[in-house]
């Protein structure tokens, strides 16, 4: 009995040895993405931004810079349990399978934030189940190295809005014309359904989808108690935005002359 309990813990132990190794040599992807450069006022306003070498726009933010409600909205959605897995939420991936079993076909896929985070860092497969491995591998990993907030920021920068926007605040400036500090419900909806599927719900392409998406979100956030029934009310009222707005152009000439001067923005 003694000598089965001893192979047995030492199994056990063989297998969390292997796992942490498995988790702690992982080489992780740059975690410090090229941002696009940005002239500001002296009051922090945006002047005018550039878009980085690929074409993208990828404006810095990080989650302090965000407005509470799209963040709590955020996680209703997309991870309710962020702050209390360690990357990977076992009882999330285990809704997920049986949801798909019981459909006979993939109707979720159990990623925590986190997961999507490692995903978006090395724009990896989606549908294979390597690059899900990949990515719970990734994710563990930067749950051992960053804290919750960098990785909710790393998030928020690499989220796809839809054609060459990326991240948040991008996004923010494209759809509702202004920074991610203060949103509507409607916008952060919005915000929060596009990177799921951004080339079938890009507002100006497709705002029938757009708006079917954003209005799932609201109805998640209201279940949730994240928003009212009153505000889930308004914001499905608001209309879906149909252009993308231009990002702010002011002082041109001399925003031209300081980034090709390559002066401290």
């Amino acid at each position: 009995m003694m000598r089965a309990l001893t192979l047995g813990l030492g199994a056990v132990l063989a297998v969390v040895v292997t796992f942490e190794h498995w988790v702690t040599t992982t080489d992780l992807p740059p975690l410090t993405p090229a941002l696009s450069p940005e002239v500001l006022a002296r009051d922090g306003t945006l002047l005018r931004a550039y878009t980085v070498a690929d074409g993208r726009w990828r404006l810095g933010v990080d989650a302090a810079r965000v407005d509470p409600t799209y963040l709590a909205m955020l996680l209703a959605y997309e991870d309710h349990r962020f702050h209390d897995h360690r990357g990977v939420d076992p009882l999330a991936l285990l809704r997920a399978g049986g949801q798909s079993l019981r459909a006979g076909r993939v109707v979720a896929g159990g990623s925590t934030l986190t997961m999507q985070t490692a995903r978006l860092l090395e724009d990896g497969p989606t549908g294979t189940m390597a690059g899900k491995l990949r990515q719970m591998r990734v994710a563990l990993a930067l749950e051992r190295r960053l804290s919750k907030d960098d990785i909710l920021s790393l998030y928020l920068q690499h989220a796809p809005m839809g054609g060459n926007l990326e991240g948040l605040r991008a996004g923010a400036f494209a759809w509702a014309g202004r920074e991610p500090v203060r949103l509507t419900e409607a916008q952060a909806a919005l915000l929060i359904a596009l990177p799921q599927s951004p080339a079938r719900r890009q507002p100006d392409r497709a705002p029938d989808a757009a708006r079917a998406a954003r209005d799932r979100v609201l109805a998640r956030a209201e279940a949730a108690g994240v928003i009212t029934p009153d505000a889930a009310r308004a914001a499905r009222a608001e209309p879906v935005p149909r252009t993308r707005r231009p990002f702010p152009q002011d002082a041109p000439h001399l925003a031209d002359r300081l980034v090709s001067d390559g002066a401290r923005l």
